[in-house]
């Protein structure tokens, strides 16, 4: 995609870091190798080394702005969220608007479970996934906590089913290709907090 001339291109850094997503989103981190990231990138191969101190570390940055990238979706869903059912709605609805975005390839699923099943126990970048997913869960808890006032341990519980009905729905989403679980998965999980 061209940018308007009105912006300054994009740093190398960023072309490698956007190069990266795609392709490991696409073909998966293991099958990308370095060339085929700079060459994607249209940088030279010295530009990844003076950028990131390993593929390790490219990966890791990968992790972080998908984080990111998610986190940028719950909030502008969050500003338009009424009330804490609405919150809760917010994280179920931000991980559609994931999964409806407009991939090269189409949706495999989220881009975090699908890095970490390649990445080998104790690696940083499982370390960022599940920082996010823990996140995800968080926030989930804290918005139930807010309609279920003072009984902490019930609103733990039930972000936690909340949680695991996300992340089933966004693994099932991702082996069809689309986002129909997910929007089924909203749909159970308004079910649950109408029955509190």
């Amino acid at each position: 995609m061209t940018k308007p001339s009105n912006q300054e291109p994009q740093s190398a850094h960023d072309r490698l870091l956007d190069a990266a997503a795609t392709l490991f989103y696409n073909d998966g981190i293991t099958a990308t190798g370095i060339d085929t990231i700079v060459k994607r990138a249209g940088v030279a191969k010295k530009s990844l080394y003076n950028n990131f101190s390993s593929k390790a570390d490219l990966v890791a940055s990968y992790l972080e702005a998908r984080h990111a990238e998610w986190l940028k979706l719950y909030e502008a869903r969050l500003r338009d969220a009424t009330g804490p059912h609405g919150r809760v709605m917010a994280v179920f609805l931000a991980y559609e608007d994931h999964a409806e975005h407009a991939y090269e390839r189409g949706f495999r699923g989220c881009g975090l479970l699908n890095a970490a099943a390649e990445l080998p126990a104790g690696d940083t970048g499982r370390t960022v996934v599940r920082g996010h997913k823990e996140q995800v869960e968080a926030l989930l808890a804290q918005h139930v906590g807010d309609m279920l006032g003072d009984e902490p341990q019930r609103a733990n519980q039930l972000a936690h089913h909340l949680a695991f009905l996300l992340e089933g729905a966004m693994a099932r989403a991702g082996l069809e290709g689309r986002s129909d679980c997910l929007h089924q998965a909203r749909d159970i999980a308004t079910a649950m907090l109408e029955a509190l």
